[in-house]
């Protein structure tokens, strides 16, 4: 094995999938195996600055220590930035009930992500290589998965790079042999406790004995599938365009437009995937698509609402809750609530009114202070501007305009003592208008 055409293809590697500039930093991830290890030689050598960084999760004992210890005298020997963290894994697993692997994932990558900050670096490097790539094919096959998840590791992923996914362990085993350069071995590596330590030491080898060569075989399948998925994501792209719409934070989901396309329940996970939504909610959402409206799905940051025709996306808590009492007083040009509001007196007649829902008028001389600002409730009725007169319910107004459940969680009402002034963005009371003998105006403007 040719170590320069090892050191070329890294960098051919870089040039054509991850644009690294050589003036800039790069973060190195040094765990002192023999991925990282490479890794930071290979990355040295083609010139670029290397931060090194190590995290030790304290849970090996001496072997972490060991650990440490190697990669800091591997920094050394490369003659690069050393940095260092010692993690609380245990308490972090426990304050945050998730796994091991997780919890080592969570918090390698958030710090690494505050060194790159700290050293203004343009990437933080990884030492995930072609097997790498091939056993997270199994893991996403195991556990089910879509397209995305059969074209193994991305050489990218925002701030994170992985120069070596064109090299295969044994290549890199043979690189460092060669330059004799040592490093260690985790000894839970040879552990059957992890899914991914029994596909490395059992799956594959099984495999290899079927196909010696099937490590080629997959990583070429997975090549021709980044291609195809390429195609895939570019007509999912235009079909979204289709069917979704987002305003003010809200995503809709037209499902008239929605079932005319080719696969409804591929597009809708392609969309709702994003939201922290599943495959089975996805079925669920799909059954209810022509029944009744407003039923609530949950994600664990968002929440999906049937409404009519359409489906609408929401972060929790986009229905804020208005206390009551929120005041208004005379003085004050500007409110800040769930939304803003901005008060301005007028006392010139020929100012010309702007015909829009977010604006509202009234007669400053009927009005009793300080105005509030609440959240409607049920029995509320106000006299709208323009019905002569008749009182009409909140609630009936909202089905006469065919309000969403989450509009009408985030409707506010602006009062005057018990009176209902405005449904804020929407209508006014006509109790109040504008009238000949107006003599000083209150305009109140909107912004959601």
């Amino acid at each position: 094995m040719d170590i320069d055409s090892i050191e070329k293809r890294v960098g051919e590697f870089i040039r054509k999938n991850l644009q690294l500039n050589m003036d800039i930093p790069v973060v190195v991830g040094l765990s002192g195996g023999a991925d990282s290890v490479a890794l930071l030689h290979i990355l040295n050598k083609l010139g670029y600055t290397c931060i090194a960084c190590h995290c030790n999760f304290q849970l090996r004992g001496e072997e972490s220590v060991r650990d440490r210890n190697f990669a800091l005298e591997r920094s050394i020997a490369e003659n690069v930035v050393f940095d260092e963290i010692a993690f609380d894994t245990e308490r972090y697993v426990k304050e945050h009930k998730i796994s091991v692997e997780m919890a080592c994932r969570e918090l390698r990558y958030d710090w690494f992500e505050k060194i790159r900050e700290k050293y203004k670096a343009q990437a933080i490097a990884v030492a995930h290589h072609k097997d790498d790539s091939i056993e997270t094919l199994f893991l996403n096959l195991i556990r089910g998965t879509g397209i995305a998840g059969i074209t193994g590791i991305n050489a990218r992923n925002g701030n994170i790079v992985r120069p070596l996914l064109g090299l295969s362990r044994n290549e890199i085993e043979v690189y460092l042999k060669k330059y004799g350069i040592d490093y260690v071995t985790d000894s839970t590596n040879r552990e059957d406790t992890y899914l991914r330590n029994r596909i490395r030491l059992h799956l594959i080898p099984f495999l290899q004995e079927i196909n010696p060569a099937v490590k080629d075989v997959l990583s070429r399948t997975m090549e021709n599938l980044e291609e195809v998925s390429k195609v895939y994501r570019s007509a999912i792209d235009e079909q979204k365009d289709e069917v979704v719409t987002v305003d003010k934070g809200l995503c809709f989901i037209d499902t008239e437009k929605l079932m005319s396309q080719p696969s409804p329940r591929t597009l809708l996970f392609e969309i709702l995937k994003n939201y922290g939504f599943n495959i089975s909610q996805v079925d669920s959402i799909l059954e209810n698509v022509s029944g009744i409206s407003g039923r609530i799905f949950l994600s664990d940051s968002y929440r999906l609402v049937t409404d009519r025709n359409r489906l609408i996306i929401a972060p929790h808590g986009q229905e804020k809750r208005c206390n009551d009492g929120q005041s208004i007083t005379r003085d004050m040009a500007e409110w800040n609530g769930p939304v803003k509001l901005y008060m301005k007196y007028i006392t010139n007649k020929d100012f010309i009114i702007k015909k829009n829902k977010n604006y509202a008028y009234f007669d400053a001389d009927l009005l009793s202070y300080p105005l509030t600002v609440r959240k409607w409730e049920t029995g509320d009725s106000f006299m709208p501007f323009g019905m002569n007169g008749r009182r009409k319910k909140i609630s009936d107004f909202f089905t006469d305009r065919k309000f969403s459940l989450l509009e009408k969680e985030s409707a506010l009402l602006l009062c005057s003592g018990e009176n209902i002034l405005w449904l804020i963005g929407e209508r006014s009371s006509d109790v109040f208008r504008i009238t000949d003998k107006t003599k000083l105006i209150l305009e109140v403007e909107c912004k959601k």
